[in-house]
């Protein structure tokens, strides 16, 4: 197991500091690191500086990027939540993938409301359109920084997203066929209803971690492969990947019970955040899977498969774990691995503008 041995601190600039109460996902691009709040629409980037006295690594230079700059959103408005559950960036072919999570939410009940209120708001299921969003955004670099661009002239990338409208896309439409994992399209995230949080690139594919459905203690994951859509450069579709045509495949994962809640690649393995898939506050483990995805067939991979590297801490009502990353540290100190919060706890937060995350050496 790893024990945390520093903290990263998060600034953000006047007037965007509550986006520290919710981070959702975590990605360091050179000597940026980008983060988002699950009900923005915006991905934010900050500047890695070296470390402060006491080894604190120190992350400002805040910058927000209005997604609805880069892509045409299905609900094209700044206060219509994404609900941005992964986030992975694509060495090779330079784009930042970004995906909501695909879930309805159920209302929550209220203190300072009446009881028939509350009732009629937990019977209450939304779907806000944003959320079925999944979509790349080409990287460029800027001196020593790095930028969102909406088209590159000089090599032809492009921003696009996956084909869908408010009520779905190309990959709800897909599982709305599957036999398994139906069901679960109409129930909210929170209720163990079908909902993505975590992302990674292998090769051309994405996987895309499910927070649930957990099915008999079995977590999933998909992998997709996203393509442009003919002659458009705006618009992906998902190529034919899986069994008798299907434009997924399926993997499930025995991990204690947990869902996912993010991914990243680390060589040849894959690192799993692994959580409660309901409204708990925890346990929250991070499990290795060695030399992963090797195979182009679906996979059942069991608990004895994956390696127990780190128990991540939680709090009562606060402090989830919901995004990390690779965070370089030097090579004598060892793989480092960023971890941010949702719900975050006070301690956490410095001053009126910072918060901190939590810095791993992963054995």
């Amino acid at each position: 197991m790893s024990d945390r041995i520093n903290v990263v601190i998060l600034s953000f600039a006047p007037g965007l500091a509550a986006l520290r109460d919710g981070l959702s996902v975590a990605q360091r691009i050179g000597d940026t690191l980008w983060v988002a709040n699950d009900e923005a629409t915006s991905l934010e980037r900050l500047k890695v500086q070296g470390a402060a006295p006491g080894g604190v690594v120190i992350c400002d230079e805040h910058q927000s990027f209005s997604l609805m700059e880069y892509l045409d959103l299905p609900i094209p408005a700044p206060d219509a939540e994404i609900d941005i559950e992964g986030l992975a960036y694509d060495h090779d072919r330079g784009y930042l993938w970004v995906v909501g999570s695909h879930s309805l939410k159920r209302k929550k009940a209220e203190p300072d409301k009446p009881a028939q209120k509350n009732i009629k708001r937990l019977s209450t299921v939304e779907a806000d359109g944003n959320r079925f969003l999944l979509a790349r955004i080409p990287v460029v670099q800027q001196g020593d920084s790095h930028e969102l661009a909406r088209a590159v002239d000089a090599d032809g990338r492009t921003a696009a997203r996956l084909r869908g409208n408010a009520l779905g896309n190309d990959l709800t439409w897909e599982i709305a066929k599957d036999d398994q994992l139906r069901d679960f399209l109409p129930i909210p995230g929170k209720d163990n209803g079908f909902d993505i949080e975590g992302m990674a690139v292998i090769g051309p594919r994405l996987l895309l971690g499910l927070r649930g459905p957990v099915l008999r203690g079995w977590a999933v994951l998909l992998e997709i492969e996203p393509e442009l859509n003919g002659d458009s450069s705006e618009t992906l579709v998902l190529k034919k990947i899986g069994p008798e045509g299907q434009r997924y495949r399926k993997h499930f994962f025995a991990l204690n019970g947990l869902g996912v809640r993010d991914l990243c690649v680390s060589g040849d393995d894959l690192l799993i955040l692994a959580g409660p898939t309901m409204d708990l506050d925890g346990p929250v483990t991070v499990f290795r899977w060695r030399g992963g995805f090797a195979s182009d067939e679906e996979l059942v991979v069991f608990a004895e498969q994956l390696e127990r590297v780190l128990e991540v801490p939680f709090g009562q009502g606060d402090d989830h774990a919901e995004g990390m990353c690779l965070f370089d540290v030097g090579e004598e100190a060892g793989e480092g691995l960023l971890i941010v919060y949702d719900a975050v706890a006070p301690r956490r937060k410095h001053g009126d503008l910072s918060v901190e995350g939590d810095l791993f050496i992963l054995k």
